[in-house]
C-alpha cells in the first residue's frame, strides 16, 4: 500500500504539465481578494532532491525540468505560463542550479497571498513522506495558514466543503498504484460538486494501457457534465524512444499524462494553447508525442 515515492518522479514531464497548469490557475484566483482554501489531497513530500538518491536513480527529471528551463532561454517567445512555472521552480534553487523541485504543496504556498488570508491543508498516507512533509512544512515558519495531516485524503477534503470563504482550490493526484484509486477518484468530484459545485476541482492521472486509465477522463466529462459545470481537459506525451539493436524492449516509464479541471478560470485554455505545443517541441521525444486540449 506504500510503495510509491513521488522522489523517483519529481521534475518529470508529467510534473511539468501538472504545476504549469496548477500555477497559471493560482494566478488567476489570486486575482480575486476574497481567501482561499487550497487542498492537496495527496501531498507527498513537498521538496525533493533532485541531485538525490531517488531522482538521479530515476532520472526522470532529464526529461522533464532539466531539459525544459535550458531550452526555454533559446526561444524568442515562451509561453507566459511555461515562463511562470519555471521560475517559480527556479525560485527554491540558487541561480543556476537545478538541485531541488518543489512537489504540489510547495508550488501552491508559493502562490498563496501574504497575510494570512489563504489557506494550505495538505494530506498524505504514506509514514515516511508524510514525516518528510511535516519537517519541510515546519522549516517554512507558516503557521496556521498551512495544516498537515497524514490521513486519508479523498475523506478528509470533505470536512473543508465547503469552506467559509466560498473559494476553494483541490488538487487530487493519487498514485493509481491501487486499480480503485480510479473510482474514488471519480465518487471523490461527484460528491465534491454535491458539497461545493463552484470550487476549481484538478485531477492528474497517468495515461498508461490500463482500462481505468482510459475511461477516467471519460467518466469526468460525465459527472462534470451533468452537474452543468464547465470543464477543461489537457494531456501531454513525449512518445517514446526507439530502442536500439540489441536492447530489447526495455520499459521506458510513464510517457504520458493528463490533466481535468471542473471550473476553471477562463484564462486557462488560451493560456495552455501556447503553452503545451512548446512542452512538446522540447520533450517530445518520440513515436507518440503530441498533446490535447479540449473544453466543455
Amino acid at each position: 500500500m506504500y510503495s510509491y515515492r513521488h522522489a523517483f518522479h519529481a521534475g518529470n514531464h508529467a510534473d511539468v504539465l501538472k504545476h504549469t497548469m496548477l500555477v497559471a490557475i493560482l494566478r488567476h484566483l489570486a486575482l480575486k481578494d476574497t481567501p482561499l482554501v487550497a487542498v492537496d489531497t495527496h501531498a507527498g513530500a513537498g521538496l525533493y532532491r533532485l541531485d538525490g538518491e531517488y531522482a538521479g536513480t530515476s532520472g526522470e527529471a532529464q526529461d522533464g525540468i532539466l531539459k525544459l528551463a535550458p531550452a526555454l532561454r533559446a526561444l524568442e517567445n515562451v509561453a507566459p505560463a511555461l515562463a511562470d512555472y519555471v521560475s517559480v521552480v527556479a525560485s527554491f534553487n540558487k541561480k543556476g542550479q537545478w538541485k531541488v523541485y518543489p512537489g504540489s504543496p510547495f508550488v501552491v504556498h508559493e502562490l498563496l497571498r501574504e497575510g494570512g488570508r489563504d489557506r494550505l491543508k495538505l494530506f498524505e498516507m504514506h509514514p515516511t513522506d508524510a514525516k518528510a512533509l511535516a519537517g519541510h512544512v515546519a522549516q517554512m515558519e507558516a503557521g496556521r495558514e498551512v495544516a498537515v495531516a497524514r490521513t486519508d485524503g479523498f475523506e478528509s477534503l470533505k470536512a473543508f466543503l465547503p469552506p467559509p470563504s466560498r473559494r476553494a482550490l483541490v488538487l487530487i493526484d493519487p498514485s493509481y498504484e491501487i486499480k480503485s484509486d480510479y473510482a474514488k477518484v471519480t465518487a471523490c468530484i461527484q460528491d465534491c460538486l454535491k458539497r461545493f459545485p463552484t470550487g476549481v476541482y484538478v485531477v492528474w492521472y497517468p495515461i498508461i494501457p490500463r482500462p481505468e486509465a482510459h475511461e477516467l477522463p471519460r467518466r469526468l466529462k460525465t459527472i462534470t457534465n451533468n452537474a452543468g459545470k464547465p470543464w477543461l481537459h489537457a494531456t501531454l506525451s513525449i512518445g517514446h524512444v526507439a530502442h536500439q539493436p540489441g536492447e530489447g524492449n526495455q520499459p521506458q516509464g510513464l510517457t504520458a499524462s493528463g490533466m481535468f479541471v471542473v471550473n476553471p478560470p477562463h484564462t486557462l485554455k488560451p493560456a495552455m494553447q501556447a503553452a503545451l505545443p512548446q512542452m512538446v517541441d522540447i520533450l517530445g521525444r518520440g513515436r507518440g508525442k503530441g498533446h490535447v486540449l479540449e473544453s466543455s
